[in-house]
């Protein structure tokens, strides 16, 4: 089955680009905009707009395959590429992608995945965004090519078997971090709440002694809430460097504040997603490994989540192979083609690291379907609840399409394997 014709339309993601340095650095906010000067190269402000480009594909049987190219929130941070706007790119892919693509064979994905993942422009790699965005398109027209759902494309050609028991899936509240934990907890979320922890005064606190309030204040909110015991989620917030910041890098002090946090969090299983932001990947992964080595130490179960400076597949190899995370967020824009994205989850599971298939509120419903799908396929402890940064929206996007293709899955293959 092959591409009769291409097409590319601008579109929206579900949430803003945000200039993580000016956050980092202090910005104020006005309403729901930053106050001050963006200083990340590519930002005109500090919060812009969120945008998408959805690479339309024309089978030989009449159907189109969908793929959406997104960036994360936080572009051109920690080693990213830079501002992904449709204007910029849309002219570009126009000349050089339809091209490439017309008369292509799309019955196998994954060699075709390989092969646009390899594509340069002035001898750089193109952008990830139209890398992410095109590998959905291919899959999705595999996937209609040969009447099978993208979840059996990917096992089939993987050789992974179906698994059609649920995923643990992961809430994020954004900066409505107390309402949102409520209707996670009614919805019963497997994790919560991210927190969006990005600035130490209004957030961390300068010692610290916000996240230690906000920490207790979610445990005692779960058991106030929750219908029976049965329900003990994993407590998992993302800080963006920032307790490195209030403990200067030392990774003796941040390992004993994250030890308290682990008791103010009782009996629920607390994650901490990037501890520090030292600037580089080696300075990265050295101080990562101190401080879960500090962690062993005492005794703390506390878990370290790799991401800042864990972007790309190969960074992914090298923080798992470093032993210096307990779980790395695959933060799906950033590794260009999903068929990183799937061969990411299964070198973590073959090296006995967690694997968190994140990515970020700035998606869109089709790119979170397809990452859904790569999922199910490849059963990583941790699922994001993606787009959005509102909670509900996600949840019927990502729960919903997880249902279904359990219903699937289940009438054709019958209810087989489990969760690894």
């Amino acid at each position: 089955m092959k591409i009769t014709n291409v097409e590319f339309s601008p579109g929206v993601s579900s949430f803003y680009f945000d200039d993580q340095a000016a956050i980092k650095g202090g910005a104020g906010m006005d309403g729901f905009t930053y106050v001050g000067a963006a200083t990340t190269p590519g930002f005109d402000n500090i919060r812009q707009s969120g945008e998408a480009v959805s690479v339309l594909l024309q089978l030989e049987n009449g159907q189109w395959a969908e793929g959406d190219c997104a960036a994360v929130q936080y572009s051109g941070a920690g080693g990213r590429d830079p501002l992904f706007t449709a204007e910029r790119y849309i002219p570009w892919m126009i000349s050089n992608l339809r091209p490439l693509l017309i008369g292509r064979d799309v019955s196998r994905f994954a060699e075709n995945a390989r092969s646009i993942d390899q594509l340069s422009d002035n001898g750089r790699p193109i952008h990830t965004a139209i890398r992410y965005g095109l590998s959905q398109a291919l899959l999705d027209g595999t996937a209609k090519a040969t009447s099978r759902l993208k979840v059996e494309v990917v096992c089939d050609e993987y050789r992974l078997p179906i698994d059609t028991s649920p995923l643990k899936l992961f809430g994020q509240s954004g900066d409505d971090r107390y309402n949102a934990v409520d209707k996670m907890i009614m919805k019963r979320v497997d994790a919560l709440p991210h927190g969006l922890i990005n600035n130490v005064s209004t957030k961390l606190g300068e010692n610290g002694g916000r996240l230690r309030e906000y920490v207790t204040w979610l445990a005692r909110r779960i058991k106030k809430l929750r219908v029976d015991e049965s329900y003990a989620p994993t407590i998992h917030i993302d800080v963006y460097g920032t307790i490195g910041l209030i403990f200067d890098n030392d990774p003796v002090a941040i390992a004993n504040y994250l030890d308290e946090l682990e008791k103010r969090a009782e009996k629920f299983p607390l994650y901490i997603e990037g501890p520090v932001d030292v600037g580089n990947k080696p300075g990265q992964i050295e101080l990562l490994k101190a401080i879960k080595g500090r962690l062993s130490d005492i005794g703390s179960n506390v878990r370290i989540v790799a991401d800042e400076w864990c972007n790309t597949h190969q960074d992914i190899i090298e923080f798992v192979d470093a032993q210096c995370c307990d779980m790395v967020q695959i933060k799906t824009p950033d590794l260009g083609s999903i068929h990183n994205t799937i061969e990411a989850v299964l070198y973590c599971h073959a090296h006995r690291v967690e694997a968190y298939l994140g990515g970020t509120c700035n998606e869109t419903d089709v790119s979170a379907r397809a990452c859904l799908h790569v999922a199910q396929a490849t059963r990583p402890q941790r699922v994001l609840i993606k787009p959005g940064m509102g909670f509900d929206e996600g949840l019927t996007i990502v729960a919903n399409e997880m249902r279904r293709n359990q219903s699937i899955l289940q009438a054709k293959h019958g209810a087989m394997g489990a969760s690894q």
